[in-house]
Parts: C-alpha cells; structure tokens; sequence
C-alpha cells in the first residue's frame, strides 16, 4: 500500500461526484484553500489504486503521502490539524467535545438516512424523507441560536450539515414553515465561497 501512495507527491482525495460523504471532505478542503488532486469516483468506475489503498474500496479516502485515510470525519480532523488556519474546530477542550458530539448526532440523526433516502424503495425512502423532515424542524431553533451551527465561526459541524441541506430537494424533503430558520440558515453557507468551490457540476444540478 506505501508503494502506491508514495508515487503520489500531491495530496490526492478519491471522491463520489453525489455523496454527501465526499462533499463535506470536499468542502474542508475548499474551506482551507488546500490544494488536492480529486480523483472521481463513480459505483460504475472505481479506480484501482483505490482498491490497493482501502481495503473497504469506500470513498471519500484521501492520500497524504505515505499515509491513507478512509473515514470522513478521521479526514476532516486531519485536514483540519495539519493545515491548521483557519481552525474548523474550537481550542478549549469543552468545546471540542461538544462539537464531536454534535458531529456525532449529525452522523446519526441525519447521515444514517442517506442509504434509505437514496432507496429506489418508495416506502423506504418516504419514510426516511418523513424522519429527516421532522429531525430538522426540531433542530429549527438550534439553527437560529448562533450565526453558525452552536457556534460563532465555521466549525466542522457545518461542514457536515451543509451537504445534507444542499441535497434535500434531490431527496423530495420539503421542511414546513417552522422549519424556516434552518432553510435561512442554509442559504447564508450557500453564499460562502468555499461551498461554491466545494461543489461537483452533479451537485450543481441538483439544485436546477
């Protein structure tokens, strides 16, 4: 595996056009201004270098040289210490660990969703649809606390929860009026350069 990532001198991320997976990478990346060869990988192309480097053939994994890493958010604290300006993650230790857990929850409460969301199944996804729908009108005041999520400046967290939003009408989930404050909250991370930057032209589209 060494032998395959040491012929690769620029810091390589082998990522999905459409997953939020690879977008949140994607967009700690454009957060920090990192330059990175991406590498696209679709469920009908996968490279085999991939194959050599992760042993679950998963994307996002990204390549650092010698070192290899194929869970989102190990890569996303990675990026975040080894290129540490802007910091995606707050200094005191408290902080720190409220914003894992928030991470945490995110993964849980909202990315766990995805596969029934994305299912070709209607009563699958209907129901996913339903419980995301909910989940995030529940969070609605939590959205309008801070200008960030539980936070005075762009951490982590919102890094994780843009690319949900983005794609909420590509998964049909319409929130209801008192949702508002979550959909006001999405447009200002719209409007952040880096999101720009971060996005493939298959996300583009799925706001058309």
């Amino acid at each position: 595996m060494a032998l395959v990532a040491n012929r690769r001198s620029v810091m390589t991320l082998f990522s999905s056009p459409t997953c939020p997976e690879s977008h949140r990478v994607r967009m700690v990346l454009a957060e920090k201004g990192i330059t990175v060869e991406i590498i696209d990988v679709t469920a009908g192309h996968k490279p085999e270098d991939l194959i050599d480097l992760n042993p679950y053939n998963t994307v996002p994994t990204l390549v650092d040289r010698e070192l290899v890493l194929y869970d989102p958010r190990t890569i996303m604290e990675y990026l975040d210490e080894r290129f540490p300006h802007p910091p995606l993650m707050p200094v005191d230790p408290v902080s720190r660990a409220r914003t894992r857990l928030a991470l945490y929850r995110i993964e849980k409460d909202w990315y766990d969703l995805v596969p029934a969301l994305e299912s070709r199944g209607e009563k699958t996804s209907s129901k996913a649809r339903k419980m995301l729908r909910d989940s995030l009108t529940a969070s609605a005041e939590v959205f309008s606390a801070m200008p960030f999520f539980l936070s005075d400046e762009f951490t982590l967290a919102d890094a994780t929860i843009i690319p949900i939003l983005w794609r909420l009408k590509h998964y049909r989930v319409d929130l209801p009026r008192q949702a508002k404050p979550v959909l006001q909250y999405a447009q200002r991370m719209y409007e952040r350069e880096s999101f720009q930057a971060s996005l493939s032209e298959s996300e583009r589209e799925m706001m058309e």
